[in-house]
């Protein structure tokens, strides 16, 4: 339909869904550019803030969408308006997770590493039990996802990448088994 009309798809996903498997397999794949394929949701967080701040006349709007839980779209509110599921609640946090996802790709750091990092980032914000609960989370979601990241459209890169295309090489039937070892060693 695109085409017919001369027009353009683009994609939704952000760094933070596509690292943990959230993009819709085919729906974000028939895009054409994934304009926030290398910003994670964190940052998009900050982004819509610093634009409400900057202008007055979409102010309220903005900070209502940052009030809003982040949620599947695929997944209906209940009938008095409340947010079904909170994807948060599924995948962990995701401040926790792109700083796993930032470590792991800029640094390439082995999940211990990564662990020992976050422990002190986050000291007083998460207990060391659920920063291991969630990073094992990141490591499986990551590694189980990757066949949707090896079809991505294009992207900009932006810091970091999951482009196929771009800094990130990693086979589709690739296995968590090493990471998520030390995971469980933690």
């Amino acid at each position: 339909i695109a085409n017919k009309a001369g027009g353009l798809v683009v994609g939704t996903g952000d760094l933070s869904e596509l690292a943990l498997g959230w993009a819709t397999y085919n729906g974000d794949h028939m895009s054409m550019y994934g304009v926030n394929a290398s910003v994670p949701k964190t940052l998009v967080r900050h982004i819509v803030e610093w634009n409400a701040q900057a202008d007055p006349d979409i102010r309220d709007i903005l900070l209502d969408i940052l009030d809003t839980p982040i949620s599947p779209e695929l997944i209906p509110a209940d009938p008095d308006g409340n947010i079904a599921q909170r994807t948060e609640d599924l995948v962990g946090p995701y401040e926790l997770h792109d700083f796993f996802l930032y470590n792991f790709l800029r640094n390439g750091y082995s999940p211990r590493k990564i662990y020992a990092l976050a422990r002190k980032a986050f000291l007083g914000s998460y207990t060391d039990d659920v920063i291991r609960h969630w990073l094992t989370t990141f490591v499986r979601r990551f590694f189980n996802q990757q066949f949707k990241r090896s079809c991505l459209p294009d992207g900009a890169k932006v810091g970091i990448s999951l482009s196929p295309r771009g800094d990130w090489r990693m086979p589709s039937d690739a296995v968590a088994a090493l990471w998520l070892n030390d995971c469980d060693n933690l």
